[in-house]
């Protein structure tokens, strides 16, 4: 080693810098004996760090390919329940546009009933008012009647006849006895 630091110190003092052929002289063995070591030392300690971290490089990548086969195995369920959630949303679906159906259908139904029972009820007070209207014509003609007879009665009777006609209903009330 005193040789190659005399060898590199006289050539840096001569300014000359080159290649020694002398392996004796230049301490190449001991460089190369150096080197080999570092070498061997240098790869088992960059072999264990270099295998260590290969390691930890395929445990990521194993707990990597579990975690997405995990994903994957939710997103399957996921779609599945999607699925199923669509499935029954149709149902609902269905069921309320069959109920929406039937209470539309009620509904007329219960209005044609309601509709007939107005328009008989409508008839019925028709019917009704003319029959009211028919006794009040009635009476009115009937009461005119009896004032005409009254006034013509008036008119035509005279003392005499209402004596004749009273002793005619005394003799009809005799001969009843």
């Amino acid at each position: 080693m005193n040789n190659f630091l005399l060898t590199l110190s006289s050539a840096v003092e001569h300014k000359t810098f080159g290649f020694n052929p002398d392996f004796l002289e230049a301490n190449v063995i001991n460089i190369a004996l150096l080197l080999s070591g570092l070498i061997y030392i240098l790869k088992n300690f960059l072999g264990l760090t270099l295998v260590n971290r290969q390691e930890k490089v395929l445990l990521a990548i194993q707990e990597a390919e579990e975690r997405l086969e995990q994903a994957n195995e939710r997103l399957d369920e996921s779609e599945k329940q999607l699925a199923q959630t669509q499935i029954v949303i149709m149902q609902i679906k269905k069921e309320a546009e069959l109920t929406a159906q039937k209470v539309r259908d009620s509904i007329l139904e219960q209005g044609k009933i309601d509709i007939a029972k107005l328009t008989a009820a409508g008839k019925n007070s028709i019917a009704n008012a003319e029959q009211q209207i028919k006794k009040q014509i009635q009476k009115q003609i009937t009461t005119l009647a009896i004032h005409r007879v009254t006034l013509e009665l008036k008119s035509q009777m005279n003392h005499n006849m209402q004596i004749a006609i009273i002793d005619s209903n005394i003799e009809k009330l005799g001969a009843k006895l």
